[in-house]
């Protein structure tokens, strides 16, 4: 994985912890928890809290998401709400943290000044044993507590001042008097600093787990649709009156879903031309053709040139693989008519074609399983499978690796909105 940390591929955009007051902080939050404060004076960490240094010391990469369920969180600073989230077993996890910073962001801003807050994303089960326990995760709430007990000063100084109004003798209650004047120099003045946020909890909504070899939830009006290996304990018994059950091996049935319901983008040259994401994703497969030809080669000499002689000088065994000579053949054919009957082309290629509707709520997560069913566009899988990329990744060939490495700094990291944009048609949103 050095190559992978040294181009910033994994565990990038972190947020470097330097200050003594805030490794302090960061330590009663892990105690808070009940583990081991960190001995490491720096470290990074990313919009949770999570640093991949702390889980090393640990030994446990879920030291912040015990039994991949009711993520812990620990926010130093309101800084951390633009950083990635690295780590984590729900594909929302991000976007309840982004709900949580924006709907309190005046009480992070007060608290982070002189605390830390820390916590859990809390919700109905305490482990996940079936898919009963996945569907029964309707809403988080977020149990937030604070490194200096600063939310719960306020909350004391809240009882004081208001015993003080209420109470005509307390004037002459000395202590009472010292203790908030004591209070007030950690707190401010809470009648103008906002110290307890008010927004607790939200809707969990559509998602992918990665339970039971990865899960994904996708909630219409009138019904749930599980996508998963059907071996998952409660496939097609959990539910099954408000439940819809696909096999991941089935990708006919996902397809169907998908386009009838609105989250695919079928392919039409008003998108496909503009995009250049067929042709992207038939350069990867005459890349994955290479590569299953001779993992060993040197890739290093591998550009447009390349490509094309080795196309032409292995044309029978691309033929054979033909996922390659496919898109060729569509990207021609959408050229001609302007778009392609879905319905005459082989199930599983069919994801080949489409991208995730720009518009709809779920892009992210559908753009997810379409990395998922087309595993040989590797730059795709990075953006929006990074689990599903790093375990491909490990099982390459070391000059595979390089290449791959340096195609995605040379493409996706150069300019990431702006690749998105184009391939995906995916906005400023900058979850990847």
């Amino acid at each position: 994985m050095n190559r992978l940390l040294e181009a910033e591929l994994i565990y990038g955009r972190l947020l470097a912890v330097t200050e003594p007051h805030l490794v302090a902080r960061y330590n009663k939050a892990l105690s808070g928890f009940g583990l081991k404060p960190t001995a490491l004076a720096e470290f990074d960490i990313d919009m949770t809290g999570f640093s991949p240094q702390i889980a090393a010391e640990l030994g446990d990469k879920d030291y912040l998401d015990p039994n991949r369920v009711n993520r812990r969180f620990v926010i130093l600073t309101p800084e951390q709400e633009s950083l990635p989230v690295v780590h984590t077993s729900f594909s929302n996890t991000a976007g309840l943290m982004h709900e949580f910073y924006t709907a309190n962001a005046r009480a992070i801003n007060a608290v982070t000044i002189k605390d830390a807050l820390y916590g859990e994303i809390e919700d109905s089960v305490a482990t996940v044993e079936s898919l009963e326990d996945l569907l029964s995760i309707n809403e988080v709430q977020f149990k937030v507590l604070s490194a200096e007990d600063l939310l719960g000063k306020a909350a004391e100084l809240r009882r004081l001042s208001d015993r003080l109004q209420s109470d005509p003798d307390a004037w002459r209650d000395d202590a009472l008097l010292n203790r908030m004047v004591e209070l007030a120099k950690l707190t401010g003045d809470i009648r103008q600093n906002v110290l307890v946020p008010d927004k607790l909890v939200f809707r969990h909504d559509a998602f992918w787990a990665n339970h039971f070899g990865g899960t994904y939830v996708f909630v219409d009006d009138k019904i749930t649709t599980v996508i998963c290996d059907p071996s998952a304990p409660g496939f097609r018994r959990s539910r099954p009156w408000q439940v819809s059950y696909i096999s991941i091996k089935d990708p006919a049935q996902i397809f169907d879903f998908l386009a009838k319901t609105g989250r695919v983008e079928l392919p039409r040259a008003s998108w496909v031309e503009s995009s250049g994401l067929l042709a992207h994703r038939a350069e990867t497969a005459a890349l994955g053709v290479a590569y299953a030809a001779d993992p060993t080669m040197d890739f290093s000499k591998v550009d447009a040139v390349w490509l094309q002689t080795f196309i032409h000088r292995n044309a029978e065994r691309v033929a054979r693989e033909g996922t390659y000579p496919f898109l060729q053949e569509m990207i021609r054919a959408i050229g001609v008519s302007g778009s392609i009957r879905i319905e005459d082309v082989e199930a599983a290629r069919r994801f080949l074609l489409v991208r995730a509707r720009p518009d709809h709520p779920d892009q992210w997560l559908v753009n997810r399983l379409i990395s998922q069913m087309t595993p040989m566009d590797f730059v795709s899988r990075f953006i929006f499978d990074k689990q599903g990329f790093y375990d491909a990744y490990e099982e390459f060939s070391d000059g595979f690796r390089e290449f791959v490495v340096s195609r995605l700094s040379q493409t996706y990291l150069k300019d990431k909105a702006g690749f998105r944009k184009r391939l995906y048609g995916i906005g400023e949103d900058d979850n990847a």
